[in-house]
């Protein structure tokens, strides 16, 4: 590349840069950021509200795992005790 070419991108590349740092710290743009920054808060609440009540939703379920187990083991431990009563007592005859 010839000097002319490399020295006309360098000015371009620093001219766009410059049109772009005003862009960026534009009324407008900081608008635009706000917004956007609104949204994504909004967004956020929204994800947390829902990661909640799924955390509720999963802790109702365990504690309802839970009594239902302790349900089936007083169950089972009354079956196995009057299998036990039975047995002492079909042996007695």
């Amino acid at each position: 590349m010839s000097k002319y070419v490399k020295t006309a991108c360098f000015v371009a590349g620093t001219l766009f840069g410059s049109v772009g740092i005003k862009l960026l710290t534009s009324k407008d743009a900081k608008k635009v950021y706000t917004q956007v920054t609104a949204a994504g808060l909004r967004a956020k609440d929204s994800v947390m509200e829902t990661v909640t009540a799924v955390q509720e939703n999963a802790g109702d379920i365990l504690a309802a795992a839970k009594d239902l187990n302790a349900e089936r083991a007083a169950k089972e431990a009354a079956e196995e005790e009057a299998a036990q009563v039975c047995d002492c007592n079909c042996g007695d005859e």
